[in-house]
């Protein structure tokens, strides 16, 4: 070869010098001057070869008739040499000078610059003029440092990579001449790893920092900041310059708790979620890099948890609590509070979560029935009380005000016995101790609604249920128990009084056509809301011992005779 050299390596400093075309010309005919043809020159040369650079090149070396007497090509790998430090013979050292990488150049050499008289035994004949075609490589300077060049930065940058950081990026990475040799795009999955701590070479720990998750730079770095003298042994050689194409798609501190940005309260919060409540929210996850990967509004239903109880991720436990009913906010949760390093689904091991978060309503297991006041007449003696008979018109929403249901919309009252199970429990309780004209706001917590299922296409699961309400009619009921009271004193003959064709028996008939009787003339009372046959049918049935369908003396009873054997008519 030209030389013996160690195997040496490469650098960029961007700084513009091209070196302007040799003109053919200067080759003199007679072959005593160095002569120099630059046959190719890329369009960019960022940097040109000066004395002092390392180098590593491929040639072709032949005599003036076409003989070849060395090749690199022939040994697989680049030849590698400082520059302009007698490395080289002279005329070497000199054709070497301002070139660029990916240029070609056709070198003559004259004896006098090259191995004189005396040659190279057995290689080189004494006064030989020497050809070479060179193709520059790869060019640096030990005096380089990492090179960063950012083509894109995102307009916003809450953040940089700093020392002891993890990250998460995708690279192309190249040889300086602009041969690929590595890719994470090409596996389809990100490099990920912490910065600055020594796991990755010293030009990469260097180059990522101050970079923002969105941004792209190329990161140029010299071989002393790379794999050195020996390559990694197997893609990437000896002295070897390494461009790296970086884009940061994620990035994180061990140390990192979870951040709350966005918030948007309701103007009216009277209440915070705490450990131990049940929510019910909508939200949209994605990456850093804005990638959605799950979306509870695609599902079409709100996501229900407990929260604080480690039912969802700890990001989430925490990020939920202190929230308002109404409330938005964006919660970024570090992997460690988040899936691992594992990921889950679409989730990449060590990514950073962004939830965006609606929540709809939210109430603890211990809550019991919200009653609020608008509205009481001044004269209100007569509170409803189980068993009356209610009629009232009502709203019914959910938490976030959503209209469920309205009687107005159905121009008729809802007409309910307060306290038999027409309602659920919570209204039961929400219609207690009200007066005619009373207007009040009732809120029920889902173990006294509708409970986890809801009702379909109406309510959904475990959903808090707001109820205005407005009572327009009150009828008194009975005392607890009864279908039927006396208005006035009881007939001592009552038996006979019913059995009207005294056959010493009473039909259903006959005993429906006495109380009707007793109803209309204002001497009984029926406890009201109720189907007047079904009462009948009940209290005949209650009297109808052996259950043969009519009534004896010696069955007959009443109300009062009965309690001692605590028998209830309903």
């Amino acid at each position: 070869g030209p030389s013996t050299g160690r195997t040496w390596n490469y650098w960029s400093d961007w700084a513009a010098c091209q070196a302007p075309p040799v003109p053919a010309a200067e080759i003199t005919p007679d072959g005593t001057e160095l002569g120099v043809e630059r046959r190719f020159v890329p369009e960019s040369c960022p940097r040109a070869v000066r004395p002092g650079d390392f180098v590593r090149y491929h040639y072709l070396g032949a005599f003036p008739d076409g003989t070849r007497f060395d090749s690199s090509y022939d040994r697989g790998s680049t030849f590698n040499v400082f520059v302009g430090k007698g490395q080289l013979i002279a005329g070497m050292d000199q054709a070497l000078v301002g070139m660029c990488v990916n240029e070609r150049r056709f070198v003559k050499i004259p004896p006098k610059l090259a191995y004189g008289s005396e040659g190279v035994p057995g290689v080189i004949p004494p006064n030989a003029v020497l050809h070479f075609d060179v193709l520059l490589i790869d060019l640096w300077n030990s005096e380089d440092e990492v090179q960063v060049q950012t083509y894109f930065k995102p307009e916003k940058c809450p953040r940089t990579v700093q020392v002891s950081d993890f990250v998460r990026y995708h690279y192309n990475g190249t040889f300086l001449d602009g041969t690929l040799f590595d890719s994470s795009h090409n596996r389809m999955r990100t490099y990920d790893t912490y910065v600055g701590i020594g796991w990755l070479i010293p030009g990469m720990d260097q180059g990522l920092l101050g970079m923002c998750v969105g941004e792209k730079r190329i990161i140029t770095i010299p071989p002393f900041l790379a794999y050195g003298e020996d390559g990694d042994g197997k893609e990437i050689p000896g002295q070897a310059s390494l461009v790296f194409d970086v884009v940061l798609l994620d990035l994180h501190n061990p140390k990192d708790g979870i951040a709350i940005e966005n918030q948007l309260v309701p103007e009216s919060c009277e209440r915070r979620s705490q450990t131990g409540d049940f929510l019910r929210y909508h939200y949209n996850g994605t990456l850093l890099d804005g990638t959605l990967f799950d979306s509870s509004y695609s599902r079409n239903r709100t996501y229900d948890t407990y929260v604080g109880k480690g039912y969802v991720i700890a990001g989430m436990d925490e990020g939920l609590l202190g929230v308002c009913t109404g409330e938005k906010r964006r919660i970024i949760i570090p992997p460690h509070l988040g899936y691992g390093e594992e990921g889950r689904g679409k989730i990449p091991g060590s990514a950073v979560l962004v939830f965006d978060i609606h929540v709809v309503d939210f109430h603890n297991p211990s809550d019991s029935v919200s009653i609020t006041v608008h509205h009481k007449p001044s004269n209100c003696t007569v509170l409803s009380k189980k068993g009356d008979y209610l009629k009232y018109h009502y709203n019914a929403s959910l938490l976030d005000g959503t209209l469920l249901d309205s009687t107005h919309s159905l121009g008729k009252t809802y007409n309910i016995v307060l306290g038999s199970g027409q309602v659920v429990l919570g209204m039961d309780m929400g219609l207690q101790d009200m007066c005619v004209g009373e207007r009040r706001t009732v809120v029920i917590p889902p173990h006294l609604g509708y409970g986890e299922d809801g009702v379909e296409g109406e309510v959904p699961g475990s959903a808090v249920l707001v109820f205005d309400i407005e009572l327009l009619e009150l009828v008194s009921g009975l005392p607890e128990g009864y279908m039927f009271v006396w208005n006035g004193e009881v007939s001592a003959n009552l038996f006979e009084e019913i059995d009207q064709n005294h056959d010493g028996e009473v039909l259903l008939e006959e005993f429906s056509e006495y109380i009707q009787t007793q109803v209309d003339t204002g001497k009984g009372k029926l406890a009201p809301g109720f189907d007047f046959e079904k009462i009948v049918k009940n209290m005949f049935t209650n009297q109808d011992r052996d259950g043969n369908g009519k009534v004896t003396p010696e069955e007959f009873k009443l109300k009062d005779q009965e309690a001692k054997e605590e028998h209830d008519e309903l």
